[in-house]
């Protein structure tokens, strides 16, 4: 295979052509050099389309711009090398003119740059050859000048390569009469007014990053709100579906009720009971087609609502007072469920007065917090729920189980 590059044998640089080498060897003074078939690599910034020519110009490029998209085109770029040495043009022009004269061509040499503002831009992570080309060409002013001249020329095919200058043109410059400070004000007033131009570019990009995450965020707080608005409404639904069913409990039991005082008072004024069609769907029918059936043992919802309406029956002449224990369970239990780590909603001291007022003293509430996980401790002066024993399903059921019982007017009529 061809080769395609020159490989400096002292450093190992990849050089595209003899005209590279040669520079290359007059900056570093190393000599050893030999064709290589390995390309010079080719990365092309697919954000601004700065040509980069290793990965460590590529990284720097992407910590001041912030483009960390690289298309690698150095397949594309790669071309046989030309080991013939070029001409100087002066040499030429010597050969087109037929002139003998031993005239020679004029001598080039780096030009000098301010050495102080040369560290700084080094320090700052720009190679000497683009820092020295930056201060040549900004007028060796200052280091804002320079930097923004290479801003303003980081896609310049030679960004990285060293200025050369005749030996006469360095001359001229050094008697170049300096910057009035007029002039000086000028360039720095346009410096300002380009850093301000990109800083206001800057804040505009940010303010457009900040408004998408504010949608995003804003999307997802609308989602997490349907999520709980759905769940409230199945807690509602699940809610108004016991309340049903225990209205009709407690219509079929009213009307057990109203067949029962019926056959009384027929027996009462002496008159035959009624016909066996009439009074087929009376209770015993039902309990003997039921006694047929096997038993389902009672879940604990079903334990809870029992303890709740033997408070209701025991207690059917003060409401004041079943209401406060329907709500002091209530909140036991809704403690416990929200707080479940906090030791003092799950302790009970059973000889407080205002607990055997509210509670204690009712029967069928100390049966519903032992329902609810509750234990009795330390020879029966607490109750207590253990940490690993708290079963959030079982609180809920105990909440569901007293909010039915205090909104529902027909809970415990019988």
């Amino acid at each position: 295979m061809a080769g395609v590059s020159l490989k400096c044998g002292d450093c190992g640089t990849l050089l595209k052509s003899v005209e590279e080498a040669q520079e290359h060897a007059e900056l570093t003074k190393h000599a050893n050099f030999v064709e290589s078939t390995e390309a010079v690599l080719n990365l092309v910034c697919s954000t601004c389309g700065k040509p980069c020519r290793s990965k460590t110009e590529s990284d720097l490029h992407t910590k001041r711009t912030g483009h960390a998209d690289f298309a690698d085109k150095t397949s594309e770029a790669a071309k046989p090398i030309s080991l013939e040495a070029p001409k100087a043009k002066d040499d030429v022009e010597m050969v087109e003119a037929g002139d003998g004269s031993s005239s020679q061509q004029e001598e080039m040499v780096v030009p000098e740059v301010n050495q102080q503002l040369l560290g700084e831009l080094e320090e700052m992570g720009f190679p000497k050859e683009r820092a020295t080309r930056a201060l040549h060409f900004s007028g060796n002013v200052n280091l804002e000048a320079a930097a923004n001249w290479i801003v303003e020329h980081e896609n310049d095919p030679d960004i990285d390569q060293m200025p050369l200058v005749p030996v006469s043109s360095k001359k001229d410059e050094t008697a170049k009469k300096p910057l009035t400070p007029e002039e000086i004000k000028q360039r720095q007033q346009e410096l300002r007014e380009r850093a301000r131009k990109k800083k206001e570019e800057e804040e505009k990009r940010m303010e457009r990053e900040r408004e998408k995450e504010r949608i995003r965020v804003g999307r997802e707080l609308l989602e997490a709100k349907r999520i709980e608005e759905e769940n409230e409404r199945k807690r509602l639904l699940a809610l108004r579906k016991a309340e049903k069913e225990e209205e009709k409990r407690a219509r079929e039991k009213i009307r057990q009720k109203l067949e029962e005082d019926k056959a009384e008072r027929r027996r009462k004024l002496g008159l035959p009971p009624e016909e066996p069609a009439a009074a087929k769907p009376s209770a015993p029918p039902v309990e003997e087609k039921k006694s047929s059936l096997p038993v389902r043992p009672a879940t604990k919802a079903e334990q809870m609502r029992e303890c709740l309406r033997s408070i209701k029956q025991n207690h059917k002449d003060d409401d004041g007072k079943v209401k406060t224990a329907f709500n002091t369970l209530l909140t036991f239990a809704k403690n416990v469920a929200t707080n479940p780590s906090e030791e003092k909603f799950r302790k009970i001291r059973l000889t407080n007065a205002n607990f055997q007022d509210r509670v204690g003293k009712l029967q069928g509430g100390i049966e519903f917090l032992e329902l609810c996980g509750f234990e009795k401790i330390e020879g029966g002066e607490f109750l207590y729920l253990p940490r690993e024993k708290v079963d959030i399903a079982v609180l809920h059921s105990a909440g569901t189980e007293l909010n039915n019982a205090i909104n529902n007017p027909f809970f415990g009529v019988l």
